[in-house]
């Protein structure tokens, strides 16, 4: 039995207002209490249940937001049929399954990157939305940053001419989350910092060049300092064993797009380098450049343009300030093309979201094989 304050079948559904979504979130950890406030934040939302293993934390959560029914097991959370929407955020390897079920009880799902460990697994889900027409989505949100959309806007409206390289990396110098948490597990995470924070850098680069197909990888990983004991997020951890450490501290590949262009990345957890918790996305055009960086998510001074006029070389500092509140923009917009395909009229083109959701499970794939060969392989 789970610690559950109802059975699975609602008992107040004889009171639903029926423009209310109602919402169940499964995980308790950081991005599983994100997604519940920022679904809490929305008008014409109810988060009606929320599952996870770790009783305290289920019971404080459940206390502080009101919400009635718990349970310890996300599948029976998903067993509800007076659910709209599941939210999931739990270790990356549970995703695929618990996605496929609710998709196929009807219910929508928004879910936290990674989308999946495997392609096939991220396949695997795709095609479970688009039999039972339900809305899938991953949380992606940096891609919502002022700064993020700043760039965008400029390079579709200034450009700076064929963009033929990019370099893109994430770097902290002791950020690994947990030492001997689930993130550090290979069976739980399917990875270590590639899989962790590669995706946020890999959905906004490619957001930023305009959806261009990646063609090969060629990768490496490392994991030197986690089983050193070393650049553990927790300071207790600091300096112990790590033995135990079974995923990558960094990864580093060369991508090749299909037009042509190329592009270095970079991911890492830790590292004994000046680099804390820094986020750079550089784009070297023929007409000229952009630098987006951000130190420790910074806020404002993050944009660089370069550009040469008449000969002479110039930098420009636009100023942009980021407001922060990237999860609430990303959930409202997942919620609003829920409403949207209810109401049937579709707001995007799905087979189009699709494709760019699996292109980033594919890239993280493909580099993972790339460096577990020792050579370059087709994405």
């Amino acid at each position: 039995m789970s610690p559950s304050t109802s059975s699975p079948t609602p008992l107040d559904g004889d009171h639903r207002d029926a423009d209310t979504l109602r919402v169940g979130v499964i995980g308790l950890g950081y991005a599983g209490t994100t997604h519940l406030e920022s679904f809490r934040s929305l008008p014409g939302i109810e988060v009606v249940a929320l599952a996870g293993k770790e009783r305290e934390r289920l019971e404080l959560l459940s206390a502080q937001h009101g919400i009635a029914h718990t349970y310890a097991d996300g599948d029976e959370l998903i067993a509800r049929d007076d659910l709209d929407i599941v939210s999931i955020a739990t270790p990356n390897v549970l995703h695929d399954r618990l996605a496929v079920t609710a998709l196929e009880g009807g219910k929508h799902v928004f879910c936290e990157k990674p989308l999946a460990v495997t392609a096939e697994g991220a396949q695997a889900m795709i095609d479970a939305a688009t039999r039972a027409g339900r809305v899938l989505d991953a949380a992606f949100n940096h891609r919502r940053r002022a700064d993020v959309q700043w760039v965008a806007d400029y390079l579709r409206t200034e450009g700076i001419g064929r963009i033929y390289h990019a370099r893109a990396s994430w770097k902290r110098r002791s950020g690994i989350p947990g030492l001997r948490s689930w993130f550090t597990s290979l069976e739980l995470a399917g990875g270590g910092a590639l899989i962790d924070l590669g995706p946020h850098v890999i959905d906004t680069l490619l957001h930023l060049l305009g959806e261009p197909r990646v063609r090969t990888v060629s990768a490496v990983t490392h994991g030197e300092l986690g089983r050193a004991g070393y650049g553990a997020m927790d300071r207790v951890d600091q300096m112990t064993s790590g033995a135990d450490f079974g995923v990558e501290d960094l990864a580093a590949a060369l991508l090749r797009l299909e037009d042509g262009a190329s592009v270095a990345l970079e991911i890492s957890w830790a590292g004994h380098t000046v680099d804390d918790e820094d986020i750079s996305i550089e784009l070297l055009g023929v007409d000229g450049g952009v630098r987006l960086f951000i130190p420790r998510y910074k806020g404002e001074d993050t944009i660089r343009v370069f550009r040469d006029r008449a000969g002479t070389a110039l930098t420009l500092a636009p100023d942009v300030r980021v407001a922060g509140g990237e999860h609430p923009v990303v959930i409202a917009e997942f919620v609003e093309t829920v409403r949207a395909q209810r109401e049937g009229r579709p707001v995007r083109d799905e087979a189009e979201h699709h494709r760019r959701l699996l292109e980033r499970v594919r890239i993280i794939d493909a580099c993972y094989r790339s460096a577990a060969q020792g050579q370059e392989v087709v994405v």
